[in-house]
């Protein structure tokens, strides 16, 4: 079992997104809605961890229920979250009040917001169940382009971390679709399940890979030089899988978590894959992410109204 993992309680939110600053080692924020994001308001809560735990540096309130959060990669107090009512909101931590600017574009959920990692370049993408992903300068007040092609609901959008101008967006279309911002076209589709794509995400050390999750259960590996077939399939969850990651310190490491209400730790190059399964949940697991400063440690939020910061043993002994 893992070690003890520091726990937040928040009552009346439902988790919905973490996601580890990459500037403060251990702040973490999290995306939540009411009512399990069906009506009511959102928060979004920056946390801090101390010998004590885990406590709330700041929360903010908006008015619709908030489902995605992303860091700015050129500003260590910005965040933006993405609501139900269609909008994107960008906050500054060290400035209290209400977000410094909203983003309202889509006419449908915004489920998914993403910051680049390339240097240079401050730009964000976002996916909504308007069918549509949108590109995003956060200095400018409209978009800067529209993308096309997707025919059901977008729940998952994130930039590539090797190719400039490049992401990828899985939706309930079932396809992991990849584009070009130069090009505003989509270079590859990729038939990646028969069933809704929930999340994808891109190999830190891999260009070509991807991983996708479904709600068949199942997450699947996508070589984009060859997207005919899979180049691995993890099998182990019961309900449909909400939320893939890779590991940015091990290549061949990711995480999922699941309506099972499990996190599962997985090595995709060993013959059995499956490294953990982490139960400390009790309700849907929506939200995770590695740290970026520490090779051990994961978030997690779920609909049981806690967050949680935790080291599972299959990062602390790796193989």
């Amino acid at each position: 079992m893992s070690a003890a993992a520091r726990t937040l309680r928040v009552p009346g939110r439902h988790g919905y997104a973490a996601e580890f600053s990459p500037y403060l080692p251990g702040r973490v924020a999290c995306a939540a809605a009411q009512h399990y994001g069906i009506a009511g308001c959102g928060t979004l809560l920056i946390l801090d961890q101390d010998e004590s735990g885990l406590r709330v540096f700041r929360s903010f309130d908006w008015s619709d229920g908030l489902f995605d959060v992303t860091w700015s990669e050129n500003n260590e107090h910005v965040l933006v979250t993405c609501s139900g009512d269609g909008s994107l909101q960008l906050w500054d931590t060290a400035k209290p009040a209400g977000p410094l600017q909203v983003y309202k574009e889509h006419t449908q959920e915004v489920y998914s917001v993403d910051w680049s990692q390339t240097r240079g370049e401050q730009l964000m993408v976002s996916g909504s169940w308007d069918h549509t992903v949108k590109l995003w300068d956060p200095t400018v007040g409209k978009s800067l382009c529209t993308f096309r092609g997707h025919e059901s609901v977008i729940y998952s959008t994130i930039w590539s971390p090797h190719i400039p101008g490049c992401f990828a967006s899985a939706s309930g279309d079932q396809t992991l679709r990849i584009w070009d911002m130069k090009s505003t076209g989509v270079r590859v589709v990729v038939p990646a399940h028969q069933a809704e794509i929930l999340s994808c995400d891109w190999c830190k050390y891999n260009e070509n890979l991807l991983v996708t999750g479904a709600v068949d259960c199942s997450l699947r590996g996508w070589d984009l030089r060859n997207v005919r077939q899979p180049v691995f399939e993890l099998l182990g969850h019961t309900y449909a899988v909400r939320r893939v990651k890779f590991s940015p310190f091990y290549a061949s490491v990711l995480a999922s978590c699941s309506y099972d209400f499990t996190v599962r730790f997985w090595n995709f190059s060993k013959p059995d894959p499956l490294l953990e399964t982490v139960e400390h949940h009790t309700e849907f697991t929506c939200g995770l992410d590695f740290s970026l400063q520490s090779p051990t440690q994961v978030a997690d939020c779920a609909w049981d109204e806690t967050i949680k910061i935790y080291d599972p043993v299959c990062l602390a002994m790796p193989a």
